[in-house]
């Protein structure tokens, strides 16, 4: 096993290792992924401050996320096509987070279905719904969700209709790969991944197919969303799925102040600011920084978390001490789970947790609860450069 030391090690052997149309859907935006690079780069605009002689002993990431105990404030998020990045994918990314002690979420878009999971898993792990023009499936998921223990339904909220991503366009993404001669072409370099999928439980979207009826094309993400994505979503329907769910709720996608005050009135339990990892609106300000002014909005009166852009422990910091209480990670455990399956995303959560920690450590604090703005050196216009006219 070679040494891996921080998240881009994973993302290297990742590369390598898996077809270029997966490769690609994980490491690619929208447009001209303006967001997604910025996800990233607006973390290196915040800086730490250094303290010394403070007592190191006795630290602690242990935390919770919506009352469930974790060992740190991370949860896997929910990604589609995960069983493409690795064969039985989601199995075995649910089973290192069951392990590391933090939350699983599974995608409606999953490859193994929400039963799959469920039977090869013995912690709950959570749900996350697209809403559908088919009200009757969406009814059935959630029941299946509930069926199968789920503590929490993450309803995404910025998908109604899919962002135009030009490299999926491009690779005919599709699951399974649809065989063309460049498809072919780049099968026979991966031929490891080859092997291994010949054995995986499924190759289709588990949670469809067999589940909908009247659909064209489940293998393709694009014509399935066209198809039945609800563009109608709008806040009663929202108030409705948390109603019939009857449970832990959270809400992915928000990236306003204003959306963050509705998340509160309509009774969700935490929101994930969130801008899809920059694969919707080319364009959209970073998911960190816009915490800050959603924080100042909501932080008080619901759990607030960061999800799009975090690649190391320091940027996990870095969004806990601006207030949020948990965050998401979901190209970093990506990159694992293709690089090396199950044992590359705990690799993956291994390394987070130590540059967490040893970060921690060096601000002069001993236990996630105690990071806050105080040890944080961000630019002054950094919440407020942009401003509505």
């Amino acid at each position: 096993m070679p040494v891996i030391t921080c998240i881009d090690d994973l993302k290297k052997i990742h590369e390598r290792r898996v077809p270029r149309m997966f490769y690609d859907y994980a490491e690619s935006g929208s447009w001209t992924e303006q967001t997604f690079r910025e996800n990233t780069s607006d973390f290196d605009q915040i800086r730490l401050r250094q303290r010394v002689a403070v007592d190191m002993t006795g630290r602690s990431t242990v935390s919770q996320m919506v009352g469930q105990d974790v060992a740190m404030p991370v949860a896997l998020a929910p990604v589609g096509l995960t069983g493409m990045q690795h064969a039985d994918g989601e199995i075995k990314a649910a089973r290192a987070a069951e392990k590391f002690g933090v939350p699983y979420t599974l995608s409606t878009m999953s490859i193994n279905s929400i039963e799959d999971v469920a039977a090869a898993t013995e912690a709950p792990f959570w749900f996350q719904l697209y809403t559908m023009k088919d009200e009757d499936y969406v009814d059935r998921l959630i029941q299946r969700a509930k069926d199968a223990k789920c503590n929490a339904l993450v309803i995404t909220l910025d998908l109604q209709i899919l962002g135009q991503r030009h490299k999926d366009l491009k690779n005919g993404l599709s699951a399974p790969p649809k065989l063309t001669p460049k498809s072919i072409a780049n099968l026979a370099t991966k031929w490891a991944w080859g092997i291994e999928m010949l054995s995986a439980k499924r190759r289709e979207f588990g949670n469809i197919v067999g589940h909908v009826e009247g659909i064209s094309d489940t293998s393709s993400l694009s014509s399935w969303t066209a198809e039945q994505f609800d563009p109608a979503l709008d806040w009663d329907k929202v108030t409705k799925l948390i109603e019939k769910w009857d449970g832990k709720t959270i809400l992915k996608g928000i990236l306003d102040a204003e959306d963050a005050k509705m998340a509160v009135k309509v009774g969700a339990d935490a929101i994930i600011v969130s801008n899809h990892g920059g694969r919707q609106l080319d364009g959209a300000l970073s998911s960190i920084r816009m915490l800050p002014q959603i924080m100042d909005a909501v932080g008080g009166e619901i759990e607030v978390w960061l999800d799009s852009g975090i690649r190391s422990g320091q940027d996990i910091l870095k969004a806990l001490a601006l207030g949020a209480k948990g965050t998401m990670i979901g190209r970093a455990y990506i990159y694992g789970l293709g690089a090396m399956g199950q044992k590359g995303v705990t690799a993956a959560l291994e390394v987070l947790h130590k540059e967490l920690d040893t970060t921690m450590a060096l601000c002069g604090r001993r236990n996630v609860a105690e990071l806050d703005r105080d040890i944080l050196l961000v630019p002054q216009d950094f919440a407020g450069r942009w401003q509505q006219n």
